[in-house]
């Protein structure tokens, strides 16, 4: 009888053990894509922030060449995301983050880099105050580029009542997201981000928030209804009110 029950007893262990070990190796994956996600929605929005930083000049109709190149617009979104994430994009390879991370942050800065390239005109020209190229519309082209480049779902959403860009419509699931970012409990700070395994387990989706600064009311803010500088009507949010999200979505198999 002990010798029957000994090889059965030795199975079951190993079949436990792989199952451990293939749990632990899932939960590994999906915590490394949930901080590259992180990382890349931080990234996305602080070059959204970059060139909202820089709209005064770019906006300057008095001045041709405004010097705010694909260069100087690197070494600003180096420095806001070291900021924001305490990741040093100079010395990416020595930084304790995902090796997915080491591969696909890279080409998020080329992506956003080749969009101000590619912008430099309108950017430079003079006689005009108000080029369009304002942080939403970065976003919608670094975001597209990135993604056309690495095969990586990434996006700027928002609910449909903020909706300007139909590109950048919600889908089911981000929308369910938005409504808990939305909630005045949720966190304003640290860079909080929603997480879920999707499509039977091979995805994981990542949604970064975006909250209203005081930078942002000049087109977003009061009084509703008025038409801001790009021809919008402002939606008459307040600072600290939920102005959309970043959206990530990345393989875990």
């Amino acid at each position: 009888m002990m010798k029957a029950t000994l090889p059965i007893t030795v199975l079951v262990m190993v079949l436990v053990g792989f199952a451990l070990s293939s749990s632990v190796a899932l939960a590994g994956r999906e915590q490394d894509a949930s901080e590259t996600g992180r990382l890349l929605a931080i990234l996305l929005d602080s070059g959204r922030v970059t060139v909202g930083a820089n709209q005064a000049l770019i906006n300057d109709a008095t001045k041709g060449d405004k010097g705010f190149t694909p260069a100087v617009f690197e070494k600003q979104l180096v420095e806001k995301f070291k900021e924001r994430s305490g990741v040093d994009l100079a010395n990416l390879k020595a930084a304790n983050v995902p090796e997915m991370a080491k591969k696909l942050l890279p080409q998020l800065v080329e992506a956003s880099k080749q969009t101000v390239a590619e912008n430099q005109s309108i950017i430079n020209k003079q006689g005009v105050g108000f080029k369009g190229f304002i942080p939403a519309t970065f976003g919608t082209q670094a975001a597209a580029k990135f993604s056309a480049k690495a095969g990586i779902y990434l996006k700027q959403t928002t609910h449909d009542g903020l909706l300007r860009n139909p590109a950048n419509k919600a889908d089911e699931f981000e929308a369910g997201v938005l409504k808990k970012f939305a909630d005045p409990a949720y966190p304003r700070q640290g860079e909080k981000i929603i997480s879920e395994a999707a499509e039977g387990g091979k995805m994981l989706r990542v949604m970064l928030p975006l909250f209203y600064g005081k930078g942002c009311l000049t087109c977003h803010g009061e009084p509703k209804g008025e038409k801001d500088i790009s021809g919008y009507n402002k939606e008459g949010a307040k600072e600290g009110d939920l102005g959309g999200a970043i959206s990530v979505k990345l393989p875990l198999k």
